[in-house]
């Protein structure tokens, strides 16, 4: 069984998936940690992100598994170093690149055939799984938003301001939605949530029961 869940950077969809799929016994397929991961290492490498064939190159061959709900890259622990400002920064030149997507999907396809998944990201439910037997929205008010992605990266210890996660936020968000392939967008048959007055558990609980009672 393939659930999967798309909305935007701090709508609480990285969270909800992973305990829902802790919940439910199944596998925490984050799609977006495999873009994150291109990208630290495309960082890490000194890649100009306007060298396309560079980065195709190494997306075609990247080195990337999760393992006991971690996420390794060249058999490193990079679980938290993919989630630093800088790669926020840079994610969307990574994103955009046709090629790109189309090793990230293929490689996320591949892993999802052998478990049942909660899958997340900005096209799981439009591109990468469009057969899921379960799709969901979650979304948030923008300043909302800001606030959960301040907090997590403030409980992390990375000196940000207010003003630039939001800054970086808005540009994220139109980076995600404007892009030509896999835009962040709703699928027609996708159970919208709106999270904003919602706590993290109470997200869970709520697809959860729409999953079990189905």
């Amino acid at each position: 069984m393939i659930i999967a869940i798309d909305g935007p950077a701090g709508s609480g969809k990285s969270t909800v998936s992973k305990l829902l799929a802790e919940k439910l016994g199944f596998l925490y397929l984050d799609t977006g940690a495999m873009y994150r991961a291109l990208t630290l290492k495309v960082i890490r490498e000194k890649i100009d992100s306007r060298d396309e064939k560079k980065i195709e190159s190494i997306a075609a061959g990247l080195n990337f598994r999760f393992q006991d709900g971690r996420v390794f890259l060249d058999n490193e622990d990079v679980t938290q170093a993919i989630r630093a400002p800088q790669i926020d920064k840079n994610i969307s030149d990574v994103c955009k690149i046709k090629k790109v997507r189309e090793y990230i999907v293929a490689l996320a396809r591949k892993i999802a055939r052998n478990y049942s998944c909660v899958t997340e990201g900005r096209d799981t439910t439009t591109v990468i799984f469009p057969a899921a037997e379960f799709k969901f929205y979650l979304d948030a008010d923008y300043k909302v938003r800001a606030e959960r992605r301040y907090g997590e990266l403030s409980a992390k210890g990375i000196n940000i301001s207010r003003e630039e996660v939001a800054a970086d936020l808005k540009r994220r968000d139109e980076a995600d939605m404007s892009r030509t392939v896999g835009p962040l967008k709703k699928s027609a048959d996708a159970q919208v949530i709106d999270t904003t007055a919602f706590s993290i558990d109470e997200v869970v609980r709520i697809l959860a029961e729409k999953i079990t009672s189905a």
